[in-house]
């Protein structure tokens, strides 16, 4: 077997789903990960999967679980169902299930390995029965599955970012997103709801978001922090009612029970 040949079988293995008893066993480039595994799942060591491109796409989850017990809360009341239209490994998506506001989750993602691992991930925290996973790209999935009758659906988005490209500038401009600019994202879920929460770098281009929002409603923009530096921020475009904090905390420990 040739060099390039070795350097490929590892490759594709590392894009199988699987779990790493130590860090000798990640590849080098994901090896950093190893000292945040338990910020991303608390419960890693009960088998936790990943193939390693879903290392760099699952949100941390303490902040997942933050996330969920604000959109418990704001959501219209009348709102019984969400999509996590990204749906890797399961991160978010557990978060959503485990508040116990929906009466269905569903999750959607393109491969079927890191499906694996998302399935894999939502039975170690009890809540496997509660997901519905759904293989395929999801502007394809949502467009044949759920147009029409998004009345009754919110959506959840953390899209790629297109790497870590976007921490080389100071305000990151939305359209260059990739492989989907804000506005492909936005236009093509508006068709299914309109009450979508966007996860997106903590220094986006605000600017851009605003055009999103209700001429007669606030639309926040939290950030998301973690040992006090921000992961993240999520727009709330929609009927989100708001202050999102009053009662979060109380939701938040729910989610954790």
């Amino acid at each position: 077997m040739t060099q390039e040949e070795d350097a490929q079988m590892e490759e594709e293995d590392a894009e199988k789903a699987q779990h790493y008893e130590n860090m000798d066993e990640m590849p080098y480039e994901l090896q950093k990960y190893w000292h945040q595994r338990y910020l991303i799942f608390s419960l890693y060591d009960d088998g936790i999967m990943f193939t390693k491109s879903a290392w760099f796409g699952v949100t941390p989850e303490p902040v997942a679980r933050k996330i969920a017990a604000h959109i418990a809360l704001a959501a219209p009341k009348h709102k019984t169902a969400i999509i996590d239209a990204f749906g890797g490994a399961g991160g978010s998506a557990i978060a959503l299930a485990r508040s116990g506001r929906w009466d269905q989750v569903f999750a959607i993602e393109k491969d079927p390995e890191v499906i694996k691992c998302g399935k894999r991930n939502a039975e170690i925290y009890g809540v496997s029965k509660k997901i519905w996973w759904i293989q395929g790209d999801c502007f394809d999935v949502l467009k044949a599955r759920f147009k029409g009758v998004g009345k009754n659906y919110v959506i959840f988005a953390s899209p790629p970012w297109g790497g870590p490209q976007y921490t080389d500038t100071t305000i990151f401009d939305l359209k260059k997103m990739e492989p989907y600019s804000i506005e492909h994202i936005y236009s093509n879920f508006a068709k299914v709801t309109k009450d979508i929460v966007l996860y997106l770098p903590r220094n986006s281009n605000l600017n851009q978001l605003v055009k999103y929002a209700s001429a007669d409603r606030e639309m926040p923009i939290i950030h998301y922090c973690m040992k006090g530096a921000s992961k993240a921020l999520c727009a709330y475009v929609g009927e989100f009612s708001y202050p999102l904090q009053n009662g979060a905390n109380e939701a938040e420990t729910a989610i954790q029970e």
